[in-house]
This record gives C-alpha cells, structure tokens and sequence, in this order.
C-alpha cells in the first residue's frame, strides 16, 4: 500500500465544500482537521494525504456537505486505496457511536446505575446526602431528567456533551424544564412591600427577628423554584431598618419607666443588639435545617460589610459571631449559608477605619472557620462593573443600569452554564498551535448553540411556573400572570455563560507541566481566556435579546472528575494532564505547587478582568488560628490585586479523641490522622470543595475532586515569612 510523506503545505491547499451540515441539520463550516482527527485515531497519519487527496476529491464539486456525504466519502476512500480493515473499524465507530447515545438515552439504564449507587451519579454534588429520601426522589427525577433532556436538545449538542467536548451543566433539571440558574434576590424589595408564598400573603416585617423568618422562608421557596444558588446581598444594610424598629419599640417602652433619655437609649440599645443576635442566629439554624424540593440544603450567600450605622455593624458582628460559635452543643462548622465579607478602604481596611473591628472579627472567624471569603469592593467594581456579592458561588453580574439609568443588581439571574473542555482541545492539537486554535474555534462554536438553546428555553416558562421568582418580588419586577418573562431576561438584565476548565492542563500541553513562571506560557493561556471573553461579547451583540453572555470560571465540582475521566478513556493516562485523575480548576496555579500565596495570586490575577462572569481565587494555608496577622496580610496585600478570595486552612474536628487540625486523606476518605476515626456522627470534617465548603464524611464528592483536595499542598512556602515582612513594611509605609 502507498504510504506518502505527510506534507502539510499540500494538506491545507486542498479544494473542499465551504459548508458541513450534521444529521440534525445544524450548519457548521467544513473543517478538514476533522478528518484528520480520524484517520489519526485509525492509525493511518502516514497515508494522510492520500487518503484526504480521493475524500476531498469526492466532496469538492459541492459547496455543502451533509455528514451522511462525508461519512460515505471516507468509507469509500479508504476502501478504494485497499485500506479495508481501517474502513470497518471507521464503520464500526459510527455504529458504536449511535449505540452510546442510545444507552445514555435510555431511562431504564440510567436508573438501574442509581439503583446501584454508582458513585458518579450519586456524589455528583457535594451538597446532597443521597441516604435521605428526599434526595433520593430528586436523584431519581434527575434520572429521568438526564436522559428525556439529551434527546430535547438538537443531537449535536446532545452528543458533544456525551463525549465530553462541552458540558451542559444541570442537565437532570433543563432543558426539561424551562428553569433559571442562580440569582441575587431582591430582598429589600420583597420585605418592604410584601410577597406571597402559596396562599399565604407575608407583610412587611415590624422586626428584625420576623424578617428573618421571612428571608428564609424566601430562600427555601427559591432553591425550590430554580436549580442554582442564591444570594443574600448587602444583607446588613436591608435588615438595619427592621433591627431599627425593635429600637423604636425599646425605647418608647423606656420612656415610659424613665425620664432619663440616656438611659432609655442604652436599655433600647441593649435589648435591640439582644434581638439581632437571636434573629441572626435563628437565620444561621434555619438555612442549615431547610432542604429545598431538589433534596439539599439551600445554596444561599450572605454578602455584607458595607454597612456603618451601629446596627449595621451589629449585624455584621453577629454573622460572624455566630459562625465562630458553631451549629449545636459540639459547636460544628456551618456549611451554609457562604459567608461574603466586603472589605473597603477607608471602611474598614486599615487600622482607624470606622470598621477596621468588624474585619478584624471576620478575620478571627476565617481563620476558625474559613468563612468568610472575601470582596474587595473596589477590585470588583473594575471587575465587573458595579458592587455586588458573587450569586451562589461565584457567578458575578456586570454592571447594569435600568431604562431611568438607575443601577441594578439585586433582582437579577443567570439563565445557564455551558462549559468547553480545554484540555481536550489542547491534546487533540497534539501540541501544534495552530490547530489548537482551529479546534478551538468550532468548539466555541458548538458551546454558543448550547447557550442560544438554553437561554431560549428558559424564556419557554410562564409566571405561573415559579410565582415567588416572577410574579412577588424575587426578581425585582412583579409580572401579571400572563406576562412575558423574557422581560426580565433580555438587553443584558440576564447573564448566561460560556464556562472553561483546565488552563494548567492545557499550558502543560504546550509548554510542559511548569510552565507558571514562563512568560510565553502565561501569556497564550490568557489569551485563551480574552478569545472567550471577546467571543461573548461578538455573541451579546448579535443576539436579539442581547443577554449578557459572561465568561464563567466553572466551579468543576463533579467536572473536574468527568472531563479527566472522559478523555483518560480517549488518549490514555497522560503525564501531569489525566494521570492526576482530575482537571485543574478554571485558571488556577497548579494545585501539586507551593507558591507563597503572593505568588500565586500575581499568576491569577490576570483572568478575571476576562472572566468577570465568574471566578474566585484561594490560598491554602496550615493552621492560622494562633497567627491570624498571617491571613490580614494576605487579605490587605490581595485588595488592590484580586475581587474575590477564599481562605483554606485546617478546621477538622474529631469529637472521640479531641483532635483539632487536618484529617488525613485516604482512598475511602478522610479520617482522624490520630485515632482513624472517620464517623460522620463524631467528625466534622470541612474541606472547600470548589468555590464553596463541604463536609465529605457526610456528603461524599465524586473521586477527582476527592484527588484534586489531596493533592493540595500549602501555599506557605519557605518564602513566605520574607514575604509577610516585606508586605508589612508596604502597609507601614501607607500610613
């Protein structure tokens, strides 16, 4: 058989169709590295040109190809050059291909999986016990939903996602149903005017301990409503004017036992700051006893901060109280709601601010308890846009501004997630750039449709679907019942986002597992970064509803397994790429590293400004309970640097031996590193399972993630003490 030198020059010259149409009738340009990308895989790179000469000579009289031409044409083509073998496993592929979507399709065998606790179904988010009922009835609904969603989608969406050249977040909720993401629920509104929740129509609250109650009732009625996280912002300041009426009622009733108005003032004082602490901490109880219909604990943020009135500050104090404190007689760590404390300068940021003690509070309570992360106000508003905590997790809205050029945050959503597998991109490339930015392309291109599908079938709902969202206040404008609700979707008001994983996976590709500290490296990584970013703006200005298409830092919990899983299956257990058994978080440094965090938040700082759609960055830290000055130097170093930062350090608890630190991580877990113990019942074992807290001995996450927490080390690195004392003397040197 004739076996030619490939000659590249030659490859790219030859005459094709300009237009591919795939079997669900979606149009995409003919892209010849395609074919390339299967003969590749059948072995045959060295016949690649002779092969590709008789496919492309088939095809070329035709501007437009169906893949049923195409597939016709490489059959025969490898037929007639005597390559008969090669042509039956192509065929045999096909056939196998059509089998697999069949299989994933079919609820029978999807269910028959949960039935057996197959760990990637039943772990797949941290946040759901699978031993309760309720959660089980979801699993099981979820099932269904899987497989009845991948065949409402068009089949090359489906089939991208089964392959796992995108991933279609959420499938077990949309598209079967015409759900929302996540959002930033206009409280202020709902509990200034009143809501309604089933028959009962809920008053504006006369206290803060009542406005509390309410906001929990809103939170689980919304995590019942919509598959993703919610958001508390500015709480402080929204529940100021409820604490405000207890003082009012205090001190008319010390009036009436005391002439002297100091007095009175203080007793109403006394009893007002009584009433916050127990409002907040019946809030604190009751998110972490609620489950929503969707059989979890509700996803809910609490953003504050800001506020400087004395009982804005109160409440300030008592969130973070309350959560050094701990839930119940052992005092365990709170997983939610995910406390966001926002730093400010001239706020709270330096010592003589007016709330330089509330931080120095959240800073006693990170060290014990990781939370809260922080905001840096002024970083996220050159982010973003505007000022606003992250909804849920981590997905930001940009700046936006009403018809009356009011700006607004509270009250908006985010309609989805579709994220692109880069590492996958990169290794198909097989180190070759050019070809990298080729696959790139139409993979951007297949991940736009998925968005476009996603958004417009949110748009599928009515008011009626979800009242508490559209029709009482959560979203900020109440519709009547046969309103529209793209209102509240279109011109940007919405995000939707186009989410990325694996930017150290792919630099490895091309530069070798250390490329950090090579410039050239950084440089191309962002660049992917800033290809996505401008593509979502291109798709924002073309779209008729103009949605804010966002760039989204992924979160990964159960991707970071999948996508590694999916392509170990395709090339094999790559060195520093699959053999890790998972996929490195968005743009974060390589987690197998001990950078000082300084290091390391120089090296990321660079993506978010791409990526305002979504991000977050952490330093893991050991035990910062005896030396929290370690921790405000990283916080008052990272203001000016990055929007968004997480504290990970050492809180494990085991209640048999009295060990306090860092359990040790197994295969079947984590355990007591000093009496083995592993107990959910007398462990509290807390880890950050991506960009928010999980307790794994009781609410197990899939294996990569599981990899990706072991193979965390500490970024207090040998140079670290040099670097805290130069920080110290950069802060010094302000004031």
């Amino acid at each position: 058989m004739l076996k030619p030198e490939v000659n590249h020059e030659i490859v790219s010259k030859l005459e094709t169709p300009t237009t591919f149409i795939k079997r669900d009738g979606a149009k995409y340009p003919f892209e010849l590295f395609k074919l390339e990308m299967v003969l590749h895989a059948l072995a045959l790179d060295e016949v690649k040109l002779a092969v590709l000469e008789k496919i492309t000579a088939k095809l070329a009289p035709q501007d437009v190809v169906s893949a049923q031409d195409v597939a016709m044409a490489f059959h025969d083509s490898l037929n007639e050059l005597g390559y008969l073998e090669e042509a039956k496993a192509y065929v045999a592929y096909r056939k196998q291909d059509e089998a697999e979507f069949k299989k994933q399709t079919d609820t029978k065998n999807r269910l028959e999986r949960l039935v057996h606790k197959d760990p990637t179904i039943v772990n797949e988010n941290a946040n759901k016990d699978s031993n309760v009922f309720s959660t089980q009835r979801d699993l099981t609904a979820g099932t269904v939903g899987k497989t009845v969603g991948l065949t409402m989608m068009p089949e090359h969406l489906a089939k991208a996602h089964l392959r796992g050249d995108i991933h279609w977040h959420d499938l077990d909720y949309t598209p079967l149903s015409p759900m929302s993401n996540c959002c930033l629920i206009d409280f202020k509104e709902m509990l200034t005017h009143g809501f309604k929740i089933g028959n009962a129509f809920m008053e504006s609250p006369n206290s803060i301990g009542v406005a509390t109650s309410q906001v929990a009732q809103i939170i689980t009625n919304v995590a019942s409503s919509q598959y993703g996280g919610c958001s508390f912002d500015r709480a402080d300041e929204v529940l100021a004017p409820f604490a405000q009426k207890n003082y009012d009622k205090h001190l008319a009733e010390a009036k009436e036992l005391v002439d002297d108005e100091e007095i009175a003032e203080s007793f109403a004082k006394k009893r007002t700051k009584k009433d916050i602490y127990d409002a907040m901490q019946s809030l604190e109880y009751e998110i972490n006893t609620m489950f929503s219909s969707q059989g979890q604990t509700p996803f809910t943020s609490v953003g504050f901060g800001l506020g400087t009135s004395w009982i804005e500050k109160e409440i300030q104090k008592d969130i973070l109280r309350i959560r050094i404190k701990g839930l119940g007689k052992e005092h365990r760590t709170a997983i939610f709601p995910k406390l966001l404390f926002t730093i400010k300068r001239g706020l709270n940021l330096h010592p003589g601010d007016p709330n330089y003690d509330v931080k120095q509070l959240a800073i006693e309570c990170s060290t014990k308890r990781m939370y809260p992360d922080v905001l840096m106000y002024d970083k996220i508003k050159e982010i973003t846009g505007s000022f606003k905590c992250p909804m849920g997790c981590r997905s930001f809205l940009q700046g936006w501004k009403d018809e009356h050029g009011q700006e607004v945050n509270s009250g908006r959503m985010n309609l989805g997630v579709v994220t692109v597998n880069l590492p996958r991109i990169a290794m198909e490339s097989h180190g070759d750039m050019n070809l990298f930015w080729k696959i790139f392309d139409t993979r951007m291109k297949t991940a736009h449709d998925a968005l476009k599908f996603k958004a417009h079938r949110v748009t599928e709902a009515t008011p009626l679907n979800a009242p508490i969202l559209y029709q009482n206040g959560v979203f900020g404008i109440r519709l009547p019942e046969d309103g529209n609700v793209n209102d509240l979707f279109k011109n940007g008001r919405a995000t939707v986002s186009l989410g990325y994983i694996g930017l150290y996976e792919v630099g490895t590709v091309f530069y070798g597992p250390d490329w950090e500290h090579n410039e050239e490296a950084h440089a191309f990584t962002i660049e992917i970064v800033k290809k996505m970013h401008d593509m979502c703006a291109k798709w924002e200005k073309e779209d008729p509803n103009h949605y804010h298409y966002s760039l989204y830092s992924t979160p990964s919990e159960s991707l970071t397994d999948r996508f590694c899983r999916l392509d170990t299956a395709k090339f094999g257990k790559v060195k520093d790429i699959t053999d890790k058994e998972y996929y490195t978080n968005s743009f974060h440094y390589d987690v197998r590293k001990h950078p000082t965090p300084f290091e390391k938040l120089t090296f990321e700082k660079e993506y978010p400004k791409y990526a305002a759609g979504g991000f977050i960055h952490y330093c893991e830290y050991p035990n910062l309970k005896q030396n929290p000055a370690a921790l405000e130097a990283v916080w008052d170093w990272a203001y000016d640097q990055v929007g968004y930062l997480g504290t990970n350090t050492p809180i494990d608890k085991c209640y048999e031996c009295g060990f306090a630190g860092e359990f040790k991580a197994t295969a079947k877990g984590f355990e007591c590193p000093q009496c083995g113990n592993h107990d959910p019942k007398t462990c509290d074992c807390v880890k950050r399972t991506c960009g928010y807290l999980g307790n794994p001995l009781r609410r197990p996450m899939v294996h990569g993630r599981h990899e990706e927490i072991v193979h965390r080390v500490k970024h207090m690195g040998s140079g670290l003490e040099s670097s805290l004392a130069n920080t110290e003397i950069r802060k010094n040197d302000e004031y």
